[in-house]
């Protein structure tokens, strides 16, 4: 039986669980899954890293959703390169909390939310699995959304017949999942390769001066409340808690490792996919807040409606560079459309041991942007708020998993070191004290 074969009869596995409504038995998923050495085999050098590439792909998706277009694209209007440190900080922060998630799922053999019930009351569970499907409905807002003004900028298609567009073609790359996870990694992968040749084309469009640019990279610096208030949005729209909850989950049983050194040379395969994957990502945030800059500071022109960045570029770039937004930001909405689903469903039969049937869950999650795009409510506004939203769920996912993953007895060999425990401390209490001062600003109205 081949490797990919193998992946075909694990994720059969769990979608048969999925469709009855409950979980998969995890030992099931163990007996389809191959061993480390069946894995690797004879092969040498680069061939060895293959067989893992692909979970961080999937996660990665998350940082670059819809959601990243509207807090980016108005950060750059704004502010111009100010706040290109805050996606340089917010990627590395992501690299280093998708690697504790992903090193997770490869010690233990389970997901954060599976690893998280073991240790905490039933109700607590539960109260972590209401606010991740809130997260989730947040998100999934942001990837329908983005995917539906992708469709309406690009082919004109309006916006009620677009979101209808939308599910289908979300619905339909779900079917990838059926076939494993292999064709749904190498789906996402190409969507987000559109995504990069979108904005790198654009860039080299706009050419931007180097100077302004490596200084907004590395010198940190506010100008007011509103801009501490989108920092918080690129961060929320970069470090996704879904994402965090997703990486564990790909990872858990994809390759068992039977002794801690075959877990450890796992985690060092795995790494290598996170680093370009993020890497990638990271690159994209940059480049759509380093265009938006040169093309519309420039101006003077403030951005926060899409609908108006994409008219903008076409006036001010040309034609070529206005389609190049809408392909980019259709292919992030389709591509992350998926990932949420994914999480939802890591969530759910994590902390509460329950499933609901994966296609149930993905229409039900389309209704709320639905009602939105229906209503005719700005979508642009509801893209930022939901990323505001999603930066209170980072700290409810990042905790636990800083927690789990600081302890021997739980992780053995691949244990955080204590370097990588307090700087993950850290980025915790930076995220903590921005979601503090947004809610400051949201009670007292200064926001």
């Amino acid at each position: 039986m081949s490797y990919r074969d193998d992946e075909r009869s694990i994720v059969s596995a769990v979608d048969a669980g999925a469709a009855v409504g409950s979980a998969a038995p995890k030992v099931g998923r163990r007996d389809h899954s191959r061993s480390f050495q069946s894995v690797i085999g004879k092969k040498q050098g680069w061939r060895q890293v293959l067989p893992f590439l692909g979970p961080a792909f999937i996660a990665a998706v998350a940082y670059i959703d819809p959601g990243n277009y509207a807090t980016n694209i108005g950060s750059g209007s704004k502010y111009g390169y100010m706040l290109l440190w805050v996606c340089v900080v917010s990627n590395l922060m992501a690299i280093l909390i998708q690697t504790m998630s992903a090193k997770m799922g490869i010690a233990t053999g389970k997901n954060l939310p599976e690893v998280s019930r073991e240790h905490y009351p039933t109700w607590l569970s539960i109260l972590f699995w209401i606010q991740g499907e809130i997260m989730v409905i947040a998100t999934d807002l942001a990837e329908f959304i983005g995917a539906t003004l992708g469709f309406n900028l690009v082919f004109g298609i309006p916006m009620i017949p677009a979101a209808i567009l939308t599910a289908v073609c979300a619905l339909a790359i779900l079917l990838f999942q059926i076939k494993g996870y292999r064709p749904l990694e190498t789906v996402i992968a190409m969507m987000v390769f559109v995504v990069v040749g979108a904005f790198t084309i654009e860039m080299l469009m706009v050419f931007p001066p180097l100077a302004p640019v490596f200084e907004g990279m590395v010198v940190p610096k506010f100008q007011g409340t509103d801009s501490i208030m989108l920092a918080a949005g690129i961060l929320g729209a970069t470090v996704m808690p879904h994402a965090i909850y997703l990486h564990s989950g790909l990872t858990n049983q994809r390759v068992i490792g039977q002794t801690p050194e075959e877990k450890k040379k796992i985690f060092h395969f795995e790494l290598v996919d996170i680093l370009i994957a993020m890497i990638l990502a990271g690159f994209i945030n940059a480049t759509m807040l380093i265009v938006s800059a040169s093309t519309f500071h420039t101006h003077g022109i403030v951005i926060d409606d899409l609908t108006v960045a994409h008219h903008q570029f076409g006036e001010l770039i040309g034609p070529a560079a206005a389609l190049l937004f809408g392909i980019g930001l259709l292919s992030a909405g389709l591509s992350s459309s998926s990932v949420g689903t994914l999480a939802g469903d890591i969530i759910m039969q994590g902390y509460i041991r329950k499933r609901i049937p994966i296609f149930i869950r993905r229409i039900c999650s389309m209704l709320p942007p639905l009602a939105i795009v229906i209503s005719g409510a700005n979508a642009t506004y509801a893209l930022v708020m939901s990323q505001v939203v999603l930066s209170f769920g980072i700290a409810l996912a990042l905790i636990p998993l800083i927690i789990f993953t600081s302890r021997k007895d739980i992780m053995g060999n691949l244990v955080n070191r204590k370097l990588t425990s307090s700087v993950a401390w850290v980025i915790a209490a930076i995220i903590i004290c921005l979601n503090v001062f947004l809610l400051y600003q949201t009670f007292t109205g200064q926001g």
